[in-house]
């Protein structure tokens, strides 16, 4: 019998890659220092960023994500540097959080 600890809560911290396809979540920062992380940033994943995972590779690798009004390409190893919150599916449509 599953519980509930084995499930995720709506909100929680976690990173960019492990998001399905689909799902919408907000930047809190990246764990990744030096040129890469850097770049990371300067790309635009700063604090409070919305971002959506639009697909994954057939592989599972490399996978399209939107933020400020781009679609960007990362290998799931930069994507692990990234530390995102779920957002809740019941924000509305024209909130510019989502």
């Amino acid at each position: 019998m599953k519980t509930n600890f084995n499930f995720e809560k709506p909100g929680a911290c976690l990173t960019l890659g492990e998001l399905n396809p689909g799902e919408r979540a907000t930047v809190l920062g990246v764990e990744r220092e030096g040129p890469t992380g850097r770049r990371l940033l300067d790309m635009g994943f700063l604090p409070d960023t919305p971002v959506v995972l639009l697909r994954r590779a057939p592989l599972g690798d490399p996978a399209v994500y939107e933020l400020r009004g781009y679609q960007l390409c990362l290998r799931r190893s930069e994507a692990l540097c990234i530390q995102v919150r779920r957002l809740d599916d019941a924000a509305p449509e024209g909130d510019p959080k989502s």
